[in-house]
């Protein structure tokens, strides 16, 4: 049985225009019609943005490497406990922080800064009126890293001048060390300040005991008393309860009054108290006043104390020096021979792929407008009505 067809219905298709499909090749047509603009146009622009580079100024990058000390010294531990209570004093830290992030933070503190804008001028060098614009600028022109496995710490220094960029890294180094040595950083370095100030202290007291001592003189009675031996047990006992007392004040800064160190050590001072005050309370009456036995015994419990505390600085001494160079430099910041920036054949290519993606959405975005402008007439006269409105509103 053979169809038939309606010849008027065949006509009519053949004169409807065809649908779009969407498909690649009618993407690629009307980009095929344009195909030496689309090859001139971005070559042109990548030409364009690579000339317009040789405007922009050069920008160098100095690096330089530094190995700083991980951890404290394994000496510490061991002077701490050699002296019993008084290890407690210098229970100083940093804080939980790593050397190198202390270092960093040393490395970008206006301290250093100032001075390195100062060394270098960098405020004409910036072309700026107000430090602290010149200091956003260096800080904008320098990256601190610090090396997630080797803990090595990267100063990288970006400048208009190769030979400035590799001084100023350089000078990052020199003011760290500089105030490496001005500040107790180090747990040794904090214990060897901390008790350099109770020495000097202990030193004063000692002194005026000593001379309340020679002032009070000899008597018959003082010598019959033979208080050398009373006298340096209860120096000893009075130094125990003050090293005691200076131990709980610091856990307290640290630990609640109920956890079990802060107990503990309340129990020892409440101990020494007590055999303190029993030893006070079975002294002669007669040695209540300003005689030779009562400040004989206060000398010798400054004498003492003088001694454990100067034991202790000479100990921190010793762990400060075997500390040896906090800060050692293994790489040195020389000037680089290859700019940093500007990269002129990525700014080409950039600009090229850009021009090409503008021009190909251009076209294929026409040829799409033109298509439905064709296939619906309804639209197409609405287009055209936005189009002179459009015209009429610019004219205007």
């Amino acid at each position: 049985m053979a169809s038939t067809s309606d010849p008027s219905a065949a006509e009519d298709a053949r004169r409807e225009p065809a649908q779009p499909d969407g498909s690649l090749i009618e993407f690629l047509t009307p980009l095929a019609k344009v195909w030496r603009r689309m090859l001139i146009v971005p070559m042109l622009a990548g030409a364009v943005s690579v000339g317009a580079s040789f405007l922009v100024p050069k920008t160098y990058q100095a690096t330089t490497r530094l190995l700083t000390q991980q951890q404290p010294s394994s000496a510490a531990a061991s002077a701490l406990a050699s002296l019993g209570a008084l290890g407690a004093l210098s229970g100083l830290s940093l804080g939980g922080r790593s050397p190198a992030e202390l270092y960093a933070s040393l490395m970008l503190s206006d301290n250093a800064t100032d001075r390195i804008i100062d060394r270098f001028e960098l405020m004409r060098a910036y072309d700026v009126e107000q430090r602290w614009q010149a200091r956003r600028e260096l800080s904008n022109n320098t990256v601190i890293a610090i090396g997630k496995k080797d803990g090595l710490i990267s100063v990288s220094v970006e400048d208009e001048s190769p030979q400035r960029a590799a001084e100023i890294a350089n000078h990052y180094v020199t003011e760290l060390r500089r105030l490496t040595t001005e500040l107790a950083i180090t747990e040794a370095q904090q214990r060897r300040l901390f008790f350099e100030r109770q020495l000097e202290q202990a030193r004063d007291r000692l002194a005026d005991a000593q001379a309340a001592l020679q002032a009070s003189g000899f008597t018959i009675e003082a010598l019959k008393a033979e208080p050398k031996a009373a006298a340096d047990s209860y120096a000893k006992l009075r130094a125990e309860l003050t090293a005691a007392e200076v131990r709980l004040q610091a856990l307290r800064s640290s630990f609640a009054d109920a956890a079990p160190e802060v107990r503990t050590l309340q129990g020892t001072v409440a101990a020494l108290r007590s055999q303190l005050s029993r030893s006070e309370a079975s002294r002669d009456p007669a040695e209540l006043g300003p005689d030779y036995v009562s400040k004989y015994r206060e000398f010798k419990y400054r004498e003492t104390l003088y001694e454990l505390v100067g034991q202790q600085f000479e100990l921190a001494r010793v762990d400060e020096s075997r500390e040896g160079a906090l800060v050692q430099v293994v790489d040195i910041a020389r000037p680089p021979e290859r700019k940093l920036r500007p990269k002129r054949s990525l700014y080409g290519i950039v600009a090229a792929l850009g021009a090409f993606v503008l021009l190909a959405g251009w076209t294929i975005a026409g040829a799409r407008i033109r298509q439905a402008e064709h296939s619906d007439p309804a639209a197409h006269a609405r287009w055209q009505a936005f189009r002179r409105a459009f015209r009429r509103r610019t004219v205007t």
